[in-house]
């Protein structure tokens, strides 16, 4: 009996277009798998918002997945991961990953790193959320984690590379700095869109772990042991979901995945169900 694998999409999930930085990993280990990319842009961001908050949106980005039958799902975004990952694992059927674990293990497995640095969402950071997976981890380490909420809008805006973007970055990272970090996790799926300038910063010296890379490297692991791994050969179809038109997104998706991507579809939660926006 010939076994063609799971043939349904993996969803991806973030607040915004952070997960791309999980998708262009994605594309890499996984190139047959069908991809649905769901962005919640209209409520972006996450890393402002309670902890309730952040739940109740990751629940209805899971519904709305769930319901174009995805085989896994992917929460591509760290203060969503941080709050909401045990209630959807519980609401959800299939596998859930989250991008916090992946993140403290890619540093941890660094025997050298004894201080480690996390910036993320002023949400992320106040839920302990690193500090509690890099202390079991990796309990030699000494952690700094310091709030950035500014990197998002900037990433949304698509000032990867602008000066304003190096400014802010200075004044951020600066405390970070005078630490002598051996590695810093960039704890929100927007910021490695921002490493070339987070790696100026801080020196070369400085190893970043792109949290949403091992992430996808996660996803694949699990798939395969699952059977759950497409046998397809050919190109798959992708899939992209915001919740409003953002004039930037498709400029920067392409420009920071290296393809032409397929035209977005926005869709909005009315009488508590998306719908496709007209």
């Amino acid at each position: 009996m010939v076994v063609r694998g799971d043939q349904r999409p993996i969803g991806v999930f973030d607040s915004g277009i952070g997960g791309l930085t999980v998708v262009r990993e994605l594309l890499r280990l996984l190139p047959e798998e069908r991809l649905l990319y769901f962005g919640d842009t209209a409520r972006v961001p996450y890393g402002t918002k309670s902890g309730e908050t952040v739940t109740r949106f990751t629940l209805e980005a899971g519904d709305f997945l769930r319901e174009l039958d995805i085989k896994a799902l992917i929460v591509a975004c760290n203060t969503a991961s941080a709050y909401a990952l045990p209630a959807l694992a519980e609401r959800l059927r299939f596998p859930v990953v989250g991008v916090i674990e992946a993140g403290a293990k890619a540093a941890a497995e660094d025997a050298a790193a004894q201080r480690i640095g996390v910036v993320g969402t002023a949400a992320t950071v106040a839920s302990h959320a690193y500090d509690r997976a890099l202390r079991s981890l990796a309990p030699q380490a000494h952690v700094f984690s310091i709030a950035c909420p500014l990197f998002v809008p900037l990433v949304e805006e698509g000032w990867l590379d602008h000066p304003v973007t190096r400014l802010v970055a200075e004044e951020y990272l600066e405390p970070l700095r005078k630490e002598q970090l051996d590695v810093l996790i960039l704890g929100c799926t927007h910021y490695p869109l921002l490493r070339p300038v987070l790696q100026a910063v801080m020196g070369d010296a400085v190893r970043l772990v792109d949290a949403g890379a091992h992430t996808a490297r996660t996803v694949h692991e699990v798939l395969g042991a699952a059977g759950r791994a497409t046998a397809a050969s050919s190109e798959p179809e992708h899939r992209i979901f915001l919740t409003d038109s953002l004039p930037t997104f498709q400029r920067t998706a392409e420009r920071f995945l290296g393809c032409s991507l397929p035209a977005v579809e926005v869709v909005r939660r009315l009488e508590e169900k998306w719908v496709r926006a007209s």
